[in-house]
């Protein structure tokens, strides 16, 4: 292995958890996991464990609690203590230490204006309460993506930003969209329910993704930025009965964060959602929301439905990967001086993750799953596979040889889905077993290792799938493990496979090596200069160091007429008239 490429996360990094109850399969099998900590000497009845919350009164995400204000004066509301806590001091994806190989990539700009990266949130010159926000959040250190689009997205700017899995792209475009609205927000939103009487939700941003867990997370980012404010975030997704959603959007909307048929089907109904006064559409997982899979649904959003009354309505799209194709149709959408920022290689990961690739024929590969469980201590587990019935099967096999597991895919109810995500999250040792459903964008706290136990071929995502996946793991400085099993069957992915090795210097093994580029270096095709994608404006390379979020002192202009610059958090906030008129959050 190659000096600086990341080492296996040795045992004990890994801490010690509660053992689940066990199973009552092979007494051997129930020895061995009892033994290892994965289980404990109860018996445990399967069909109980994985019951789902009862129908008759279920609990969804999306109704999830949000601060709720609306007083006279001011733009900050008061404590809420109990909710303070559930925001705040649950379980959520903090920063971890090894933040040097998602800070050191280089950061490419294009478009006709050039924007000064900031280096931490004091001097991005955001609402105070934002920052006390992000301050409760615990998120004390900028990452690159976040110092390049903050600046952008507060001046007002079409953008398309593409950075690696668990860089904290949600909180680069969060943080600046509800600081800008933060002082405004009584001149600017739709109506509010008054008397239990429902209103039609307008909301001023829209915020559309692949999936429905990626929705619930964004949504419960959204709760923890907005507190103390009177921004209101709802959660709009299929699977749930309409009725929830109209519920919540009935009594008022400022944040909507959706699916893309949901959000359709709402917007068939004009007494309850309109997007006249959407000022920012964020597009997340956007190589994704790109597909011609999504064409109908994306049109009718990105067009807003009714007469959009912002003359400077901003489209704003991140994604881990961006393929030519997704970047062409996003043209279609973007104003001409959009602005794009690529932080490192599209498409690329980091070094916090490392990648074992492991030869196994089809036929071992759930012997091969146990054994490596097995030989590791209990941690969170995330494992893929390509199909519904091989996720069940291996779910199956796994409990029945007294590994505690759960399984996701787009063939269980949302109510199931939920109670699969709940459960993954509150016990530490579950081996939760998916489809690509999870593969994108999801964020769970202490996942340590992903299993590819069926590698994406070309026709289930190919390079960026496998990328998206691994991303579950070694997220924001954690470093993680990520396990892929590999057979004649994938060569269609051996050479990217090969080359996303060789980029982040990690071993290529024996049976790979045919697939090794003579000069043993990284061939990667230009993603810039394609003859649809050429800019004309110059193009600006800035390399990080020293640790900063981008190796450059903050600009002095980048928080120009903003919340102030340095001491913000003590700084008295403007009036809502000397907010309106900065010239760095000017409409």
């Amino acid at each position: 292995m190659s000096d600086g490429a990341p080492q296996h996360t040795p045992v004990e990094d890994f801490g010690q958890i509660p053992a689940a109850s066990a199973n009552t399969g092979n007494p051997e099998d129930l020895a061995a996991a009892r033994e290892h900590g994965w289980t404990e000497d109860s018996a445990l009845d399967y069909n109980a464990f994985n019951a789902p919350t009862s129908d008759s009164n279920p609990t969804w995400a999306s109704s999830a609690k949000v601060y709720e204000w609306d007083g006279e004066e001011g733009d900050v509301g008061p404590a809420d203590p109990e909710l303070e806590a559930q925001l705040f001091e649950g379980e959520h994806n903090r920063a971890g230490t090894a933040l040097d190989h998602i800070m050191n990539f280089s950061a490419t700009v294009e478009g006709p204006q050039t924007y000064d990266p900031i280096s931490s949130f004091e001097n991005a010159g955001l609402h105070p309460q934002v920052l006390a926000n992000v301050k409760l959040c615990q998120y004390e250190t900028m990452t690159v993506i976040q110092g390049y689009c903050i600046p952008i997205i507060l001046a007002g700017h079409d953008l398309v930003a593409v950075a690696q899995t668990g860089s904290g792209k949600t909180a680069a475009y969060l943080i600046p969209i509800i600081s800008k609205l933060m002082g405004k927000v009584r001149k600017l939103q739709g109506p509010r329910s008054k008397g239990g009487v429902r209103v039609r939700a307008e909301p001023l941003v829209v915020i559309v993704v692949p999936t429905r867990e990626l929705a619930q997370q964004i949504f419960d980012e959204a709760r923890r930025l907005c507190y103390r404010s009177m921004l209101r975030p709802v959660c709009a997704y299929g699977g749930i009965p309409m009725g929830i959603n109209l519920q919540e959007l009935g009594k008022g909307c400022d944040l909507l964060i959706g699916t893309p048929g949901r959000l359709q089907d709402l917007m068939d109904k004009p007494d309850v959602l309109s997007m006249k006064r959407v000022k920012f559409t964020v597009i997340d997982e956007a190589d994704e929301m790109l597909h011609t899979d999504w064409e109908q649904e994306m049109s009718k959003i990105m067009g807003g439905g009714d007469m959009n009354e912002v003359p400077d309505h901003a489209y704003l799209m991140f994604s881990a990967t961006f393929p030519k194709e997704s970047r062409a149709a996003a043209r279609m959408y973007m104003a001409e001086d959009f602005i794009r920022v690529r932080i490192g290689r599209a498409g690329s990961t980091h070094k916090n993750v490392a990648q074992d690739i492991i030869f196994v024929e089809r036929n071992s590969k759930k012997q091969a799953l146990y054994d490596i469980l097995m030989a590791r201590p209990p941690c969170r587990t995330l494992v893929f596979c390509n199909s519904r019935p091989a996720v069940e099967e291996l779910d199956d096999y796994l409990w029945n040889r007294s590994i505690p597991t759960i399984f996701m895919h787009g063939g269980r109810s949302q109510l199931e889905r939920e109670d699969a995500m709940r459960r993954f999250k509150g016990e530490k040792f579950h081996v939760l077993i998916a489809t690509n459903v999870f593969g994108r964008g999801i964020d769970i706290p202490q996942v340590n290792h992903v299993v590819n136990y069926d590698l994406p071929g070309t026709e289930y995502g190919g390079i960026s799938e496998y990328i998206h996946r691994i991303g579950r793991t070694g997220r924001i400085g954690h470093k993680g493990q990520a396990t892929s099993f590999y057979n004649e069957r994938n060569e269609d992915i051996a050479p990217a496979l090969v080359n996303i090795l060789l980029e982040t210097e990690q071993e290529v093994p024996d049976f790979l090596l045919e697939f090794k580029p003579e000069d043993g270096k990284a061939e990667f095709v230009d993603d810039v200069t394609d003859d649809e994608d050429e800019i004309s404006e110059p193009t600006y390379v800035t390399a990080a160091g020293n640790g900063d979020a981008s190796g450059e002192p903050a600009s002095p202009a980048a928080a120009e007429g903003g919340w102030g610059t340095g001491d913000a958090a003590e700084a008295e906030a403007p009036t809502i008239d000397a907010w309106a008129s900065a010239p760095s959050a000017a409409w």
